[in-house]
């Protein structure tokens, strides 16, 4: 197998994907923060004293996503068209799951710049929360879809909880 992020020296660089053809590209992720009941019930009541955690998780993943190529040394700079940050919780298990979506018209895809909005989002739940309590878990970094491309869709099997 030949890897394209090398050329033929082995040095890393940059593909070119100028001959390619644009289209639509969407990609989603997802990560999961382990907080504990108690703490995504002060987080969801806004009883944190940095803020409102999930308002500006939200901020941090759409920022992270724009800001991709500065942070992944072979990425492209893309003109991202959307971007979602969504959360869902599952109250009882203490857990959050921030979802991530991406959107644009491009010749490379978003899958990186899906898993690094999901990924920032978490880590600034962590930032704001973690005077209540460290031992939160931040698990389960993955991509879950992706559409467009020459390699076609990709949907990630079912996670076992």
């Amino acid at each position: 197998m030949a890897f394209n992020h090398f050329d033929d020296a082995g040095h890393a660089h940059m593909v070119d994907v100028s001959q390619k053809q644009k289209t639509e590209r969407r990609a989603r992720a997802e990560a999961r923060v382990h907080l504990g009941a108690g703490l995504l019930a002060n987080i969801l009541d806004r009883n944190v004293a940095k803020g409102d955690v999930l308002g500006v998780a939200r901020l941090a993943g759409i920022a992270a996503v724009k800001r991709t190529p500065e942070l992944i040394p072979l990425s492209h700079p893309l003109a991202i068209h959307h971007v979602a940050v969504d959360f869902e919780m599952d109250t009882p298990e203490g857990i959050l799951r921030i979802v991530c979506e991406v959107g644009a018209v491009e010749r490379t895809g978003v899958e990186m710049e899906a898993i690094t909005g999901a990924t920032v989002a978490a880590l600034t739940v962590y930032d704001m929360a973690k005077g209540m309590d460290r031992s939160i878990r931040i698990e389960g970094i993955r991509l879950l879809s992706k559409t467009g491309g020459k390699s076609g869709p990709y949907t990630a099997p079912a996670q076992e909880a």
